[in-house]
Order: C-alpha cells, then structure tokens, then sequence
C-alpha cells in the first residue's frame, strides 16, 4: 500500500480500542521477571559457552604482539578469537569503526580479543591473561582544541543559508551572540549489549538486543561477508536502548565469531565499563546562536553553528536541525562543523540533534527576551510561523507551537514567575522555565502480516521491535480496531527477521510506522474475508467480531472455516513530507529551587504539554514523555562522559561514577496531548512522542535555573560549581 494523498475516513478513525488509554500487555511479563532478553534466551539449540571481550588498552595505534597461550590454557577455555584467527572481516555501511581491532586500533575499548569458556567467570579470569603490546599513537581527544580545524558537514547535514543573515544580524536593532556547550553523554541504558549466537551448517541465529532488526541483519552479514538471508536476528525485548542499539555492536560480532570458532552457541554480554567506550555515545557540541530582532521582537536575523567530533568517516552531531524550522525570520544561517576526534565513535542518543541543539536555542531564545524586556512565552509566540521559514511555500501539515505554549502557560501558573533572583522560599531560591519542544516526524517503510484463524483470533507478525515503549500494545490496538474485533483475540509477535520487515524502533518513527505497516496488511485481510463471505460489494463494517455489508452479518471467523487467511503488506509512502513539513511540537515548563547556601538545584515541577497527530495509547505515550522529561533532566543537572584528554577514554564509564536522575531527583511530571489528528502523515494519522518529550527540557531547567538565581548558565551540565561563588553571600 502507498500513501501518496491526505487520509480520509477510515476504520481507525472509529477510535473504539486505539486511542484509548490501555496497559501494556507486555507488562505483566515485564514485572513478572517472564519476558526473556537477549541473554535469558531458553530457545538455543545447545548448551551455551560464555565469551568475555578484552577491550583495547589505547585509543589509537597498533597492535604490535598479541600472546594468547595463557589464555588458551586456562581452565574451561574454549576458544580465544582475535583478528589473527577469526577471518577476513567487512564493516558494516552504518558502523564508523570496525568492531573488531586488529592489528590496527580505532578507539578505546575496542573490542581485540574475546575468551571462550564453559562459564563467565572463567572467560572473565582467562581474558587478565592476554598479553597485548600496543604501538600508540597520538591522537585528538580535545573538541575545543580541535574546533579550529573542523570542516562544514556535506550531503543534508551542509550549511544553509537564506536571505542576508551576516546583514541582517549586524542593523538588528537588538542583537544576541552567544556559544552554549554540551558535553559527551552515554545512553546508559539498564539492559546491557547482549548476544547469542548459534551456527547450523553456514546459517547464524542471533538473539540480540537491537532496535533495528533489519538493520541488524544486513550489517552483520556485511562484516561476517555471509549472504543476509543466511542470518536470522531476534530480539523480542529490549531492555532500553535510546539509540544506543540501532546499530550492529560487537557484542553480535564477537558471539557470532566464537560460536562459529567453538561450534556451539555461546553468550556474549558487554561489560559496563566499555559500553560508553566501546559503543556509541552522543558527541559533545559547541554552538555558537546569533539572533538579531527590531524592537518589536520579531526576528529579524538568526544563525546557528555547531561543532561536533567524531572518528574519522563519521558524521556530526545535527544540533542546528530544529533552528532551520522552530521560529520565523527572513535572514537565516545554519551550519554543521565536524572534527575529526580519536573518540569512541558519535551516533544516535535519546533524540538525536534537537536534544543537544535545544538546549542551546530555547536558552539563546529567553537570553534574547530579556534584553527585548518580553516575556519569554510572548517571544516564542511573536515568532511562530505556519510556513517552512526556509522554504515559505511548503506550509506546515499541523502546527499548533503556540496553543502548547499557551495553553502550558495556563496550566503550570507562569503568571505567577518572578523577576531573576527574586523567587524566595527561606533558603531556596525559586524560579520558571520554559522551552519549546521540537522534533520532526519521520515515516519509515514497514510492512506486517496478519494471520486470521478458525477461532477468530487474529495474529500479527513484524519485525517491529519493542524498547518499553508499549509496541506490543498499539500493534495489538490497530488490529483490533481494524478487525472489529476483541483486543483479548490478538496476538502480536515482534522482533524476528522472519517476520515482514518493518521501520524499527528509534527516532520517533517507530509507532507511526509500524502501526501504518499493521494497517496496511489488515486492508487486505479485510478484503480477503469480505471475498471468503461471498459478501458482495459495499462498505464492510467489522465490528464486535462480525463483518456487516449492507444487510448480511457473519462472525468474521467464518471466513477461516476453510483454513487459516494470511495477509501481508507494507506500506510505502510519496511525497506528502516534500509538500507539507511534517513536524511534532510542544512547550515544556519546569520549576526549580537552588539552596542559596549550597547551591544545590531540585526540580519541583514539570509539565509537558505535547502536538504530535493522534495519540494512539494516552497511557504508553504519557510514560514515553516522563521518561524523556527525566532524561531531560539527567542531561540538564548532571550527565557528562569525562574524557582523559590525554589517552582518549571517558573515564566514569560506568553506572557509578556516571550520574543519571534517581526517584529523588524527579517529582510529579505532568503531561498534557492536544487534541489533533494529522491527516498528511499517515492512515494511522499519528505522528510520535517520545523524542519530543525529551526536546528542550534541558533548556527549561537551565531557564528555570538561571530565573531563580539571576546567574546565566551556559554550559552543561548545570553542577552547582558553576555558579556557586556567583550565588549572594550569605551570613
């Protein structure tokens, strides 16, 4: 199926089980301890050997010798698989870095050896054996050192540029030029990179914790250089992920070798320590934000730069992506500089570009309100456009910006902020932030099969993955909803390269899609079964378990009396996203309190309020959007990778020394959805929430800090050392 045209009236629109407020019926297997992950899996063909990886001991250079003997001969030891042994090996399209070392060394922690043994701890005691001599090299671990020698971005990350912006900027009547810096983060996921893998003959069964399956499947078919449909990836759970488990680790790389290399399956889980080295992580930024306005508070001018580093081949960090399209203004700049860094390789984390690019604008944003003496809601709202700025006849399918703001104004009491610095409760000073919310909407090819049975049950196969967002759930809904019938008759199962390829989990695209490719399939079954009634032309309702056209009703399982009815589809899109800018908005409020004596900052309250098209699960979506709005914190107050600039590792590379909000840390969260239905971007008329609930919070807090103190923060996180001898003295 193709969406090429506007939605019209269709069976979800009917809104009997999607949209309605449902548990996740993955729950009870969740809180249960019933839902295998990846390396709980009970369905291996064998008993499973336990592989153990040494990571590498420098940033850059070579190995020079590697002795494995001792290894070899420890007890219990299978196997020890380095890249003198495992093969010739490619690299996957979507991999920066190859995940093995060998003899050349890319980054820290990169995987050079994996031990193999009948248990973890002999695998763990064999791998302190291997003896590794490095020829290193020096490298550039540095962003700020490096700046000057960054090069602009190419392809759809390239500068752009409208109208006279360097013009414009300098006759602003009131102008804004300021840098924000964010630093280098981990996803820190709970759930660790975990695989097992089994071989049969010249076939390879993974069980995985990936976000992409079909992704999976083709990127580690490219570096084990096998044909992809001779590789079979599952992942049925995943125990978070945030971008972190898109792509293929070495975990998957290294389980598949030492199974192959020891000819039964064996376990493979990354220690924490070297996955904020050894997988991806969010790249720090330095953005650079000019805004010139007239005195009326319209934007006249606004550029946006940002520097970002990665592993040579990499890509940038794309914080300047929302700038191209939050706010109107005639004279316009966007530029994206990457550096090359010896780092552990950049991606993809907890909304990717407009996380870390927001937490520079909505700053940039209040900073440029206060000198125009405006309210910062009033600023954002002057500034709200229907069109895309950069391109004025594209208008945007839904935009309702500025019902978030004001309607988020009303609720959270923002006619009550005060003035900076003079919010006073005893011994805590206290103030209001605010930040709008962006994030693109992003559709994504994804097909699905739907099976009907004797019984009238109906169940649904993709390759769709769930990260804890509630996949399971809406998948179940749209089919139901679809068929007419009960939620209790369908089935849904996800996570298997068998099943119909689908867009996967991340960037915000995964519900929209998924659940389009589940619609789509169920089109077709719905024709199957008018066909199979002997039903004649009309509109068919299915309803309650029956179908009805015109006047004849019939249990829609009769129409599997004679054997199963399969139907499969995908659904592929035109070009509605080059018509209409398809984007999701939102304003987040935040009240924090600073202890005047010790600076210690606690968040009070939050409230997002959320446009994103129709929200087909108000339960899952509301915990997406607290989940994000803490993450959100985590990256405003205190999440930060130290990196060694001397040897190129982030030194708290683990969940002790790398600090993530707790339950003291976050209080009552609010989340409101406007009532909206996109009809350009999908039958589903949905568009995403999850990254939408984490855009811009940052900036909320740091707004909401720097009005309870009256002291400007610029660069995160906020750890009270930064302001704390600007605080008032106090007897």
């Amino acid at each position: 199926m193709k969406f090429d045209k506007p939605a019209g009236t269709n069976p979800i629109d009917r809104m009997a089980v999607v949209g309605r407020p449902t548990p996740r019926i993955d729950g009870p297997l969740k809180v249960s301890g019933k839902a295998p992950y990846a390396y709980e899996q009970q369905d291996v063909p064998g008993k499973p050997a336990y592989g153990y990886i040494l990571g590498s001991a420098v940033a850059k250079g070579t190995i020079s010798a590697i002795d494995t003997t001792r290894a070899e001969r420890a007890p219990g030891v299978l196997s020890v698989v380095t890249h003198r042994n495992a093969g010739k090996l490619g690299k996957g399209r979507m991999n920066t870095a190859h995940l093995l070392a060998g003899p050349k060394v890319e980054h820290y922690h990169q995987a050079v050896a994996v031990v193999v043994a009948e248990t973890f701890e002999q695998a763990r005691a064999a791998a302190s054996l291997i003896n590794v001599d490095y020829a290193r090299e020096s490298g550039a671990f540095d962003l700020a050192a490096a700046r000057a020698g960054a090069k602009d971005a190419t392809g759809s990350d390239a500068p752009t540029s409208v109208g006279d912006f360097a013009g414009a900027f300098a006759s602003a009547g009131v102008q804004l030029d300021q840098t924000y810096t964010t630093p280098d983060q981990s996803h820190a996921m709970m759930e660790p990179h975990a695989t097992i893998a089994a071989w049969e003959g010249d076939s390879l069964t993974i069980w995985t914790s990936n976000q992409m399956i079909n992704w999976g499947v083709k990127e580690l078919a490219a570096t084990l250089q096998m044909p992809p449909e001779k590789v079979r990836l599952i992942s049925p759970y995943i125990g978070g992920g945030f971008g972190g488990k898109l792509f293929l680790r070495t975990d998957a790389v290294m389980a598949a070798l030492a199974a192959r290399a020891v000819k039964r399956p064996v376990k493979v889980a990354l220690q924490r320590p070297l996955i904020p080295n050894n997988t991806t992580h969010r790249p720090a930024t330095i953005q650079r934000i000019r805004i010139g306005c007239g005195s009326d508070g319209r934007i006249t001018a606004i550029g946006h730069e940002s520097w970002s580093g990665d592993l040579e081949g990499g890509g940038p960090e794309a914080a300047t992506q929302q700038t191209k399209l939050l706010y109107a203004g005639a004279n316009r700049m966007t530029a994206l500089r990457l550096a090359v860094l010896d780092l552990p390789e950049g991606n993809a984390m907890r909304a990717p570009g407009e996380a870390p690019g927001l937490m520079a604008l909505e700053v940039a944003m209040d900073e440029m309100a206060e000198k125009l003496g405006m309210d910062p809601v009033a600023f954002r709202v002057v500034n709200d456009t229907q069109v895309d700025p950069e391109d004025p006849s594209r208008p945007f399918s839904q935009r309702n910006l500025v019902r978030c703001l004001e309607e988020g104004a009303r609720r959270f009491g923002w006619n009550r902020r005060k003035a900076p610095g003079q919010g006073r409760e005893g011994r805590w000073l206290v103030g209001m932030g605010v930040a709008a919310a962006f994030r693109n909407n992003i559709n994504g090819k994804s097909g699905a099969r739907v099976r009907l049975d004797r019984a009238g049950g109906v169940t649904v196969e993709t390759d769709m993955t769930d990260i804890g967002t509630g996949t399971y759930t809406i998948i179940a809904q749209t089919a139901a909803e679809m068929l007419g019938v009960p939620l209790a008759k369908v089935t849904v199962k996800l996570g298997d390269s068998a099943f119909p390829a689908s867009a996967g989990s991340g960037g915000q695209w995964g519900a929209n899609s998924s659940t389009s490719g589940v619609y789509a399939a169920c089109v077709k079954l719905r024709d199957m079964v008018v066909g199979k009634l002997g039903f004649g032309p009309g509109d068919a309702q299915f309803e309650g378990g029956q179908v009805r056209v015109g006047n004849r009703v019939a249990d829609i399982a009769d129409a599997a009396k004679g054997g199963e009815l399969v139907a499969e589809d995908t659904m592929e899109y035109g070009d509605l996203a080059k018509t209409f800018q398809q984007s999701t908005f939102g304003a987040h409020f935040v009240e924090a309190a600073v202890d005047r004596y010790t600076g210690e900052t606690r968040i009070r309250r939050m409230l997002a309020v959320c446009a994103a098209g129709r929200i087909l699960n108000p339960i899952s979506a509301r915990s997406q959007v607290i989940g994000a709005m803490t993450m959100g914190v985590g990256g405003a107050l205190m999440e930060e990778l130290a990196v060694d600039k001397r040897f190129g590792f982030f030194v708290n590379h683990d969940l002790a020394g790398y600090e993530v909000p707790v339950h003291m840390d976050i209080p009552h969260q609010d989340v409101v959805f406007l009532d909206e239905a996109d009809d350009k971007v999908s039958p589903m008329k949905a568009k995403g929430v999850g990254e939408l609930g984490l855009c811009g919070v940052g900036a909320a807090v740091a707004n909401a800090v720097y009005n309870a103190t009256g002291i400007r923060v610029r660069e995160y996180p906020l750890t009270l050392d930064k302001y704390l001898d600007r605080l008032d003295e106090v007897a």
